[in-house]
């Protein structure tokens, strides 16, 4: 069986208390932790920020703070800066983005290689539409366009998809990327809230692990109680088995954890879904 991911690497994940109403403060703040990252793990070749990390988490906003995507506007070249200087594969957050063309606002993460080159964006496909009694109430619709695509991105040591926060709980994007085009891993830069956080976070990370056999990164905010917004933080790595082995507290953290092929093959040679798949009862959603 042929290797997804070519070589073991290490990632870190930046649980960063940006989201205030400084948008150059988040910006900077963010290069301060990646600073910090590569200097305590030199190593380190994918580095992941946080959902909305860029501005304040609110439907009211999300327009105010929205960027066009060129390679001059303002937390584009400002990440794109970072990903050159540290030579790391950078999975930027998310911001606020407005189509000149359409006048919608998206929810868009930003994906910048080695040479801080933007290789690829993810507009959120589903939108954080909720009413829980006695929880929350949050619809992003308001203000907000869903993405049209799932997302795929190459790195040089192999595919990894994309998905934000409320995309973790709809499995088909993590199926499609992982199925194919053979994707090693699925990161979603997420901001679940403390309603939501303690029942699913860590159950739908391990599922979608489970469910493809793949590494699932999700990397959330620091909780800031102060703002109206209160994100669970806890961001964390699970292996293919559905093992947490990397998570945060709630506080500012970097975590690190070293993704390896042996994980993936070794699991998928036990249990070897992929070949006992029956898409002639079902059908198969990656085509």
């Amino acid at each position: 069986m042929s290797k997804i991911l070519s070589q073991k690497i290490k990632i870190a994940l930046i649980q960063l208390s940006g989201s205030s109403p400084n948008k150059k403060a988040n910006l900077e703040r963010a290069a301060t932790f990646i600073d910090k990252a590569i200097k305590e793990q030199p190593e380190t070749k994918v580095v992941v920020l946080p959902e909305c990390f860029n501005s304040p988490y609110s439907v009211d906003k999300f327009r105010e703070y929205a960027e066009i995507i060129t390679p001059e506007s303002e937390s584009v070249s400002f990440l794109s800066k970072l990903a050159s200087k540290y030579k790391i594969t950078l999975f930027g957050g998310s911001i606020p983005e407005i189509d000149p063309k359409t006048d919608k606002v998206y929810n868009t993460a930003l994906i910048f290689n080695e040479s801080g080159d933007l290789i690829d964006t993810h507009r959120k496909v589903h939108l954080f539409d909720v009413d829980i009694p006695n929880g929350i109430t949050f619809k992003e619709s308001i203000t907000l366009s869903p993405g049209s695509k799932e997302t795929t991105v190459t790195t040089p040591f192999g595919n990894i998809g994309v998905g934000i926060c409320y995309d973790m709980r709809f499995p088909e994007l993590a199926m499609i990327s992982a199925r194919k085009h053979n994707s090693f891993a699925m990161i979603y830069p997420s901001a679940f809230n403390t309603v939501t956080g303690p029942v699913h976070w860590h159950l739908l990370a391990r599922a979608r692990s489970v469910d493809n056999q793949i590494y699932t990164i999700l990397c959330s905010p620091a909780r800031n109680m102060e703002s109206s917004y209160h994100a669970y933080g806890h961001s964390l790595v699970s292996d293919p088995k559905g093992n947490i082995i990397a998570e945060a507290g709630i506080d500012e953290e970097i975590i690190y954890a070293d993704l390896d092929p042996k994980a993936i093959d070794d699991f998928r040679m036990s249990v070897p879904l992929y070949k006992q798949r029956r898409f002639d009862v079902y059908p198969d959603v990656s085509k």
